[in-house]
């Protein structure tokens, strides 16, 4: 489980096609701090296992199905990646409950800066428009965010600017795709509801 407290803005350094799958090396001296094999680290707010790690880099494998669903086939070599260790076991919670599980893309569609945030309209995918509210979380590229407004098929954040400086949002620029989790809760509430009848 991950918070969505962006730990650092981490690299690509390598990139191997393997058919149906992808291998990346990424750079990440907080993350791979204490890292070993098995290990999850969140990239752009997917849940990757390490496969090795050596000085400030690890590797993870990234099957089809995450290249499909998220923006991770989109990546190369340079890129830059949010990157999040999963929290302890009564550590605080400074985001919300995120799961690294990406349930599908959006893309930057405008942003309006001002003196000392900055707005950021994302389009948002049909079916999971029911899940987004205003004043809920989101997760964006592993970010834990609150909403500001919530359209039928758009919502905005509002970003600070340590946000802006310390994660991939403050490079993102219109028509870049980003990786959206919506909030678990209310995808159990409406499974919930649904069982009952």
């Amino acid at each position: 489980m991950f918070t969505g407290i962006v730990e650092e803005l981490g690299e690509i350094t390598a990139v191997e096609n393997l058919g149906d799958a992808c291998r990346f090396r990424l750079r990440g001296p907080v993350v791979t701090e204490g890292a070993k094999h098995g290990d999850s680290i969140a990239v752009n707010g997917v849940c990757l296992t390490v496969v090795d790690n050596e000085g400030d880099e690890f590797t993870a494998d990234v099957m089809a199905e995450t290249l499909n669903r998220s923006s991770l086939g989109a990546l190369d070599i340079g890129s830059r990646v949010n990157l999040e260790r999963p929290t302890a076991v009564g550590a605080r919670l400074g985001g919300h409950i995120v799961q690294g599980h990406v349930d599908g893309t959006g893309a930057v569609l405008e942003r309006k800066p001002s003196d000392n945030w900055e707005i950021i309209k994302i389009s948002l995918p049909d079916d999971l428009a029911r899940y987004v509210v205003e004043k809920g979380s989101i997760t964006v590229d592993g970010i834990s965010l609150t909403v500001v407004d919530a359209g039928p098929d758009y919502f905005t954040v509002s970003l600070i600017p340590t946000t802006l400086a310390l994660t991939t949002l403050g490079l993102k620029q219109p028509g870049d795709p980003v990786n959206l989790e919506v909030d678990v809760v209310a995808k159990y509430v409406e499974r919930l509801l649904g069982a009952a009848k």
